[in-house]
C-alpha cells in the first residue's frame, strides 16, 4: 500500500521468516535424531516456503475482514475470529501435506525416505510456526497501525503536519498518505477486481459452459496423458543439454538397444594365463555362455 502506516512490509517478511524457522527446527531435530541427511532434501526449503507463504496470506486476509467487519473490537476478539477464519484451511492443508510425506517413508529407497522425513516434520514445524509466531507478529503490526506509527521505524507520524505545504512524496513517506485524510484501513484493490469484475466475468452462462468444455478437455488430455507415462528416468534428462553424455546415449540406443545389457564374467579365483590349457578352457566357457 503507498501509506507508510498501512504498508505491511515487516509483516509479509516475518511469514518468510516463519518458514525459515520451520525449516531450521525440523532439520535440526532430524539431524539430532540422526537421520541421514541427503542432498535430495536441499529442496524441501524451497516446498515449505512455498507452503509457509500460502498460510500468511491466509492469515492476513482473514485478519485484515475481521478487523473490517469488527473495526472497534479487542485484540483477542480479532484474533479469535482470523483463527476461526484462516485456521481450519490451514490444519487441512497441513495435514495432506504431512500425510503425503510421511507415507513416502514407507519407501525402499533411502534417500527418498530422508527427503519425505524432513519434508514432513518441517511441515508440522510450519503450521506450528504459522498459529503462534506468526499470529503474535499479526497483533503486533495491528498495535503499531492502531498508534500510527511507520512501517520502517515504528515512529510516530505527523498526521497533524499542514500537508499543504509539503509535497505528496513527503506525506506518503512520513505523513501517511497522500491525500488531506488519515490513512484509513480499505479493502484490497485485487479483492475488489475479484468481487465487481472477475465474480460477475465467471458467472454469465456463456462462460460457465465455456469453462465446462474446456475444463472437459483438459480431463481428457490428463486421461491420455496417464495412458502414456513409462515408468523409468531417461538418464538423459540428468545432463547439460550440451554435454557429450547426450549423443552418447542417443547412439547407444540406436545400435546397441536391442541388445540388451552387457553381460560381463568376472573370475575371482588366481589363473595361470601362461598355460596354454587354461586359455582354451576360458575360451571355451566364453563360447558356451555366447
Amino acid at each position: 500500500r503507498l501509506s507508510c502506516i498501512r504498508n505491511n512490509i515487516w509483516l509479509a517478511s516475518c511469514g518468510v521468516l516463519s518458514s525459515g524457522l520451520a525449516v531450521l527446527s525440523s532439520f535440526g531435530l532430524m539431524l539430532f535424531c540422526g537421520v541421514p541427511f541427503v542432498v535430495t532434501v536441499a529442496n524441501a526449503p524451497f516446498l515449505i516456503l512455498g507452503v509457509g507463504v500460502d498460510d500468511m496470506f491466509i492469515m492476513i486476509a482473514s485478519w485484515e475482514q475481521s478487523s473490517r467487519k469488527k473495526e472497534k473490537s479487542s485484540i483477542k476478539s480479532l484474533l479469535a475470529e482470523t483463527y476461526a477464519e484462516a485456521a481450519l484451511s490451514v490444519t487441512i492443508t497441513t495435514l495432506t501435506d504431512v500425510l503425503a510425506f510421511f507415507i513416502g517413508t514407507w519407501t525402499a529407497f533411502p534417500s527418498v525416505r530422508s527427503f519425505c522425513l524432513y519434508t514432513g516434520t518441517a511441515f508440522v514445524f510450519c503450521y506450528v510456526y504459522t498459529m503462534t509466531f506468526f499470529g503474535a507478529v499479526l497483533v503486533l503490526n495491528h498495535r503499531r497501525e492502531q498508534g500510527n506509527r511507520h512501517w520502517l521505524t515504528c515512529m510516530r507520524v505527523g498526521v497533524g503536519e499542514d500537508q499543504a505545504e509539503n509535497s505528496c512524496l513527503y506525506n506518503v513517506c512520513c505523513i501517511g498518505s497522500c491525500s488531506r485524510q488519515p490513512s484509513q484501513p480499505g479493502e484490497h484493490p485485487m479483492s475488489t477486481f475479484f468481487k465487481k469484475y472477475y465474480g460477475p466475468f465467471v458467472t454469465n452462462k456463456w462462460i460457465k459452459l465455456l469453462v465446462v468444455v474446456l475444463y472437459g478437455a483438459y480431463l481428457a488430455g490428463s486421461v491420455y496423458g496417464c495412458t502414456q507415462v513409462r515408468e523409468g528416468i531417461d538418464l538423459r534428462n540428468l545432463a547439460n543439454d550440451d554435454s557429450y553424455v547426450i549423443p552418447y546415449y542417443d547412439d547407444d540406443e540406436k545400435y546397441f538397444s536391442t541388445y540388451g545389457p552387457r553381460v560381463m564374467v568376472v573370475i575371482t579365483e588366481s589363473v595361470d594365463y601362461w598355460n596354454e590349457t587354461v586359455r582354451l578352457g576360458i575360451e571355451s566357457c566364453a563360447q558356451n555362455l555366447e
